[in-house]
């Protein structure tokens, strides 16, 4: 099979990050039919790899596919290459509709020929920011983690009726951003922009009602900020919903940020200084393992 991998005129643009948009010579490719939306999603996601027809007819019709699923399968394939022929209309027949979706042995392949990826791009400066803050520099990893949460416009594939695979993916994206987001909130911590966040975790721990990091962020940011009580007060309502929820206890990490709270006094937090103990429980960090959404 001939396979064409230039950048140029051609390329195959793929956004996954919140709703489903793949654009071939700029021209929409995305069927409004449910199941060839499903396909083209996964095989977006995982453009210029080879996405096994087994997974394909897992993410379509689970765990008992009908006999004819290869034959149905084969025919969203034409279905979808039908758009790509027509986004490909002048292109001197330099690239075809199958030099795009590619048949290989085991399975499809879109062949995004060097276009972009929303994937990609969160994926590189996400990587970016995680080595800035490896290196001590605060500001960059702030400014290259928010660059790529701000390539999210919604949960991933938000219009999508997805399947195992499709809801697996999600859920995997979703923790990546869950990834961005802790760390470009301790690169903020870090920059003193306390006061900044407080608007910002008042809605994350609202949303993630045991995420014990988010917690300990907003705790410290209120703190910081002359809050000492409202400080308390969310650790508090974490415990309160953990034991509920999960029957555990707070972390070992967040109980000290409390006990040190607790020990800085009313004015502790104000202007950002800390006590000791504040300090040293905010360098270690807050431990995000419990990820539990409500």
């Amino acid at each position: 099979m001939r396979l064409i991998q230039r950048t140029g005129e051609y390329d195959v643009d793929i956004d996954v990050l919140g709703a489903l948009a793949v654009r071939e010579n700029g021209i929409s490719i995305t069927p409004t039919a449910p199941k060839p939306r499903q396909v083209l999603a996964l095989l977006a996601l995982h453009a210029d790899q080879v996405v096994p027809v087994s997974a394909l007819i897992e993410e379509l019709w689970g765990t008992m596919p009908p006999r004819s699923a290869r034959t149905t399968l084969q025919t969203y394939v034409l279905q979808l290459r039908a758009l790509i022929a027509t986004a490909l209309e002048g292109n001197d027949g330099e690239r075809t509709a199958k030099d795009v979706l590619v048949t290989l042995p085991g399975g499809y392949m879109l062949n995004s020929g060097g276009g972009t990826s929303d994937v990609r791009e969160f994926d590189r400066l996400a990587g970016l920011g995680y080595r800035a803050i490896d290196a001590g520099d605060h500001p960059v990893a702030a400014q290259r983690l928010r660059e790529a949460l701000a390539l999210w416009s919604g949960p991933a594939f938000a219009d999508v009726q997805g399947g195992v695979q499709l809801d697996m993916e999600t859920r995997r994206l979703e923790e990546t951003r869950l990834c961005a987001l802790d760390q470009r909130i301790e690169a903020d911590l870090k920059l003193g922009r306390h006061r900044e966040l407080l608007a910002e975790l008042t809605v994350l721990v609202s949303r993630y009602r045991t995420h014990e990091n988010l917690h300990g962020q907003f705790m410290l940011a209120l703190h910081r900020s002359g809050r000492r009580g409202e400080a308390l007060d969310v650790y508090q309502r974490l415990r309160a919903t953990l034991v509920r929820d999960l029957g555990l206890e707070p972390s070992t990490t967040l109980r000290r940020l409390q006990r040190s709270i607790l020990m800085a006094g009313p004015e502790g937090g104000v202007g950002g200084k800390q006590a000791p103990a504040a300090a040293a429980a905010a360098g270690a960090g807050v431990r995000a393992d419990r990820l539990v959404r409500a």
